[in-house]
């Protein structure tokens, strides 16, 4: 294959889900491959093809998990692709498969970022230039990124009356 087609509003042309109204914020997914080889060493595995991790694009030294709600461009040499990070990309139990027992869970906050894409362009296999206005870290490019624990969740403390010491 070694490219795939960009539209607008639309996704990867020829993807089953391109054009589809539930895809159209998330019809790409961008992934850091720092993310598959961290976790391919906590499981204390081979590292693993990142073809299997079925997503659109794999960058090597971007922390694209910073790229939620940013636009940005992503340039292979036949013009910007420009994009719109989106939601996280959430890991399927599939992973435990394709991958290795324990990946799905592991992937959980590095699974990569959903994206729409905001211009036509070519993507293709090979070095691309990334284009961000926020500033990104290479070496956290396959840091897990952990939602903030939900507001007034911190710290419980126990009183006289539960019978724990305070």
């Amino acid at each position: 294959m070694g490219r795939a087609e960009v539209r607008a509003g639309h996704g990867v042309v020829g993807d089953r889900y391109a054009g589809k109204p539930a895809h159209r914020d998330a019809a790409l997914t961008v992934l850091a491959v720092e993310s598959l080889e961290s976790l391919a060493a906590e499981l204390g595995v081979p590292p693993f093809d990142p073809l299997l991790a079925r997503r659109t694009v794999v960058l090597r030294g971007a922390e694209v998990e910073a790229l939620r709600g940013v636009e940005f461009a992503l340039d292979c040499g036949e013009g910007e692709v420009r994009l719109r990070g989106g939601r996280p990309a959430n890991p399927c139990a599939w992973m435990d498969v394709v991958l290795a027992p324990g990946a799905h869970r592991g992937m959980r906050g590095r699974g990569g970022v959903r994206c729409a894409a905001l211009s036509d362009g070519v993507l293709r296999v090979g070095p691309a230039v990334l284009r961000s206005p926020v500033a990104l870290d290479p070496a956290r490019a396959g840091a897990a990124v952990r939602p903030p624990p939900p507001a007034g969740s911190g710290t419980v403390r126990y009183g006289s009356r539960t019978g724990l010491p305070m």
